[in-house]
């Protein structure tokens, strides 16, 4: 250990000598170092931005969508009441703990306005967990929401605007334009997807049975949809199974179990990091070069000193050793300068707003990325400080008296 710390001294000190000569390929490594861990960085807050925005459109990974329609061939339809049994005892049977019924439908809300018609989504309280809603106001739904005498709705900034923004505390009611007309209560508000949308909404599958929303015309059982959040290593399996079995249970429909989360056929995101990171890693290696280039000429400038020092009995494995780790101690402390520069580029408020404008709370630095940073210049350092040490352990006492 003594050793060890005396080599790494004995390097500073001679970076501090030769420190005009290197400052400048060491300013390269410490800005491809930066560079490179950047990207890293701002690549891991991208994704986890375009994560969030694909789990509320496609659900977490793993989630399963088990869509079951009529079969127009077929002589034997299913039942809506059947159908819905039968995908309640699949969840039941397998336990499932986060499931839920998807469905669309149409509801007419008295507004200040006017009546207007109003997109509902009809889920269970788990479609909140698996896709990941973000609720701006109030709260999603509960699990006892269902119970309420009044259907609670979850309903976007466009549909409480469109309501004249009541207080969700004293009067939260709007009414529901049906036969009879229905009260409905808004528990929570969304942002809007986009700018300029639609008023939107969510109410519960028992809340909208009993208020007549989302009833089947055609009293078949086409549209009916489960969304499951299944653990990622058995969804392969899982659809096969499930597949097979809904397909026994139910003989005149058609089904279908398929995973509709984004990492459904592999992580979309992985090849453009790949190739920016590509770009950074050849940036490092050409601030390699230029080390090596400044550490060449440094060795050559150093055969007296590096002859006397062997005539006083180093040996080869000291002078290597020593020569090298100028160059590592040198590109370690440009990595770690490069490192705080790339965690105060990417942690700033304003790149965490442009990368990753849905996160409400944003992923610290990863780890990950500052040993990369970190292990690319050490390694950097050797490979740049290998040459240049192979070059010195060649010099001889002679070379000493000719220089």
């Amino acid at each position: 250990m003594t050793a060890f710390i005396s080599t790494i001294i004995e390097a500073w000190s001679e970076l501090r000598i030769h420190k005009t000569r290197v400052l400048l390929a060491l300013i390269g490594v410490a800005l491809s170092v930066a560079v490179l861990t950047t990207v890293v960085g701002v690549g891991n807050l991208a994704r986890e931005g375009m994560r969030l925005d694909s789990e509320r459109n496609g659900g977490r990974e793993a989630t399963l969508t088990v869509s079951v329609y009529a079969d127009p061939g077929s002589a034997l339809i299913p039942d809506s009441a059947r159908t819905a049994r039968v995908l309640d005892g699949v969840v039941q049977r397998y336990g499932f703990t986060h499931a839920s019924h998807v469905s669309r439908a149409q509801g007419r809300f008295q507004f200040p306005n006017g009546v207007q018609g109003v997109e509902l989504t009809v889920v269970d309280p788990p479609y909140g967990e698996i896709h990941r809603v973000d609720v701006s106001e109030g709260a999603w739904f509960a699990a006892d929401d269902a119970d309420r005498m009044a259907p609670a709705v979850v309903v976007n900034d466009a549909f409480y605007s469109a309501a004249g923004r009541p207080n969700l505390t004293t009067q939260p009611q709007v009414t529901l334009v049906g036969s009879p007309n229905a009260t409905a209560v808004i528990i929570g508000v969304m942002p809007n997807q986009y700018p300029d949308a639609m008023p939107q909404g969510f109410m519960l599958t028992q809340a909208a049975k009993s208020v007549g929303v989302g009833a089947d015309p055609w009293g078949g059982g086409p549209g009916q949809e489960l969304r499951i959040w299944v653990p990622t290593a058995m969804a392969e399996e899982l659809v096969s199974v499930l597949n097979s079995d809904l397909a026994q249970q139910l003989p005149g429909a058609q089904v279908s179990v398929y995973r509709s989360d984004y990492a459904a056929y592999g992580d979309p995101f992985a090849m453009v990091q790949l190739m920016v990171s590509g770009i950074a890693a050849l940036i490092l290696l050409l601030g390699a070069v230029g080390l090596l280039n400044i550490s060449m000429v440094t060795v050559r400038y150093r055969v007296r000193e590096i002859g006397i020092r062997r005539s006083f009995g180093a040996t080869s494995g000291r002078i290597f050793t020593g020569v090298m780790m100028e160059s590592v101690v040198g590109t370690t402390v440009a990595g770690a300068v490069g490192v705080m520069l790339a965690v105060a580029i990417v942690k700033h408020p304003f790149v965490e707003s442009k990368i990753a404008p849905g996160l409400d709370i944003y992923p610290a630095f990863p780890v990950e990325a500052a040993l990369l940073g970190l292990g690319s210049a050490v390694l950097v350092g050797a490979l740049a400080g290998a040459i240049p040490a192979l070059v010195a352990i060649r010099v001889k006492v002679i070379d000493a008296i000719r220089f």
